[in-house]
C-alpha cells in the first residue's frame, strides 16, 4: 500500500522516513509535504491507500485537509499525528472519518502497527464495497429514488429538453429532498468500459461529493451534473472531481476511460448546452489512441485550433518551472497562477499534455539539475541541495538515491568531469 506524509516538523518527516523499516513492509512511502495546501495536489497526483498527517501546520491544517480528502478521495484512510494537548483538534478529525490516531514522538513499532490496522480495514471495506454494489445491480435497488432522481438528472441532458423541462425536473428534484439549484453548474460526461461497474462506482463517489456532483448513467457510462457558487468555484469542483473518478473507476478495473468536462452554464436552461460540449469532447477523446485514461474540458479545446493553445500553456508552464525550480517553496497553485488556470484543472491538463505529473516533472528538473553540478562542480551536497530547491541535505540524499540508485558523492565519483 501506497503511503503520503504531511508534517511542517522536517525532523517528524525525517524519523518516519529514515527510521521506519519501509523496505521490510508491504508499505511504501510514495510523497511528503509540509502542509496540507501543497499536499493536496501531491496526494491527487501519487493516490495513496493512506495518509500520514500532523493536525497543526501552516498555510492548510490537517483539519481542513482531512475535509477535503473526505469530499474528494474517500477511500483514503487517514492516520493523524498530535501532540498531547491536541486532543480537541484530534476529536474534529476522529469526525471527519480518521482512521488512528497517533501521538508525537512517533515509535517505529506502533506505527507499523496502525498501518497494518488501516490497512486490515481498507482491505476489508473494498472486500464489502465490491460486494454491496453487486448486491445493488442484482437486486434492481434502482426502482424506486434512486431512478426517479437519476431518470430527471437525465431529462437535463436531453436533446428534445426545452427550458421549461429543466426547471421542472430541478422543482421535481427538490421536492424529493434532493435540490440542485446552484449560480454555476457544468456537465461531466464520462465514458468507460465495463459500463455497469464503472456506473456503481461513479454512483458511489457521487453520493460521497456532499451533494456537488449528481450522476445519472447513460449507455456508454455516466454523465454528471456538478454545481458551484461562482463559475471558478463549479470549475475546480469539476476538475477535482473528474480526477477522482478516474482513479475510482481505475480501481474499479475499468478501461477506456474518457472524460469531458463542458461549458460552464449561470442558468438550469444552459445545462444541456454545457452536456452537448462535454459530449462533443468526449467523442473526440474516443478517438485517440492513448491506453490511459483522458479528461478534457472545453476550455482546453481552445476553439478550432484544437489542442494548441493547450500546448502552448504547457510549454509556458514548463518554462516557468525551469526558471524558479530552484523555490523551495515552488508549488503546483504558483504555475497555476502563473498561466492563468485552476489548480485541478493545471494539475489535469499538465500530466495529460507531459506524460508526468506537476510533481514528476518538478522532481526531473530538480535531479537533472543536480546532477549536473554533481558532474562539474566541487560543491557541498548541502549546496547543490539549496540550489536544487532541497532546504534539507538529507531530504535531498533521500530523494536522489530513491530515483538514481546512488547517493550523491557516489554519483559524483562515478561521473565527475563527464559530459552530459
Amino acid at each position: 500500500m501506497k503511503v503520503f506524509l504531511v508534517d511542517d516538523e522536517v525532523v517528524i518527516r525525517e524519523g518516519i522516513r529514515e527510521s521506519f523499516p519501509w523496505e521490510d513492509t508491504p508499505y511504501t512511502l510514495v510523497g511528503e509535504a509540509p502542509d496540507g495546501e501543497m499536499a493536496l495536489p501531491m496526494i491527487r497526483d501519487t493516490n495513496p491507500d493512506i495518509v500520514i498527517t500532523d493536525i497543526k501546520m501552516p498555510f492548510m491544517d490537517g483539519i481542513e485537509l482531512c475535509r477535503i480528502l473526505r469530499t474528494q478521495m474517500p477511500w483514503i484512510g487517514i492516520i493523524i499525528l498530535s501532540g498531547y494537548d491536541e486532543f480537541e483538534y484530534a476529536r474534529q478529525c476522529i469526525q471527519l472519518g480518521v482512521r488512528e490516531y497517533l501521538l508525537k514522538p512517533i515509535d517505529a513499532e506502533e506505527l507499523r502497527k496502525v498501518l497494518d490496522k488501516v490497512g486490515t480495514q481498507l482491505t476489508e471495506e473494498k472486500k464489502q464495497r465490491e460486494h454491496a454494489e453487486s448486491l445493488r445491480a442484482r437486486m434492481n435497488s434502482n426502482t424506486d429514488g434512486r431512478f426517479l432522481k437519476e431518470k430527471l438528472i437525465g431529462s437535463l441532458f436531453s436533446d428534445e429538453a426545452m427550458e421549461e423541462d429543466a426547471q421542472n425536473a430541478l422543482k421535481q428534484l427538490q421536492a424529493m429532498g434532493s435540490p440542485l439549484t446552484a449560480s454555476f453548474y457544468t456537465v461531466i460526461d464520462a465514458a468507460f468500459s465495463p459500463v455497469e461497474k464503472g456506473q456503481e462506482a461513479a454512483a458511489v463517489l457521487a453520493e460521497g461529493s456532499g451533494g456537488v456532483v449528481h450522476t445519472s448513467g447513460s449507455r456508454t457510462g455516466t454523465r454528471l451534473l456538478t454545481l458551484g457558487d461562482s463559475a471558478r468555484d463549479v470549475e475546480e469542483k469539476a476538475y477535482a472531481f473528474a480526477s477522482s473518478l478516474v482513479m475510482e473507476l481505475e480501481r474499479a478495473g475499468c478501461t477506456k476511460i474518457r472524460v469531458g468536462i463542458g461549458e460552464i452554464a449561470d442558468k438550469p436552461a444552459d445545462i444541456l448546452q454545457s452536456f452537448k460540449t462535454a459530449r462533443h469532447i468526449r467523442h473526440i477523446l474516443e478517438a485517440r489512441p492513448e491506453d490511459s485514461a483522458l479528461i478534457l474540458g472545453v476550455r482546453e479545446m481552445g476553439g478550432s485550433a484544437g489542442d494548441a493553445g493547450m500546448h502552448s500553456v504547457i510549454n509556458e508552464a514548463r518554462v516557468y518551472m525551469s526558471q524558479h525550480y530552484c523555490d523551495t517553496n515552488l508549488m503546483l497553485q504558483d504555475v497555476a497562477k502563473a498561466v492563468n488556470m485552476s489548480n485541478s484543472r493545471f494539475s489535469t491538463v499538465f500530466s495529460q499534455q507531459s506524460g508526468q505529473t506537476f510533481t514528476e516533472y518538478l522532481l526531473y528538473l530538480r535531479l537533472n539539475k543536480a546532477k549536473e553540478l554533481l558532474r562539474t562542480t566541487d560543491m557541498k551536497s548541502s549546496q547543490i541541495a539549496h540550489e536544487t530547491g532541497y532546504n534539507d541535505a538529507h531530504y535531498f540524499s533521500y530523494i536522489f538515491k530513491k530515483n538514481t540508485g546512488m547517493t550523491p558523492s557516489d554519483y559524483r565519483i562515478q561521473n565527475q568531469n563527464q559530459p552530459e
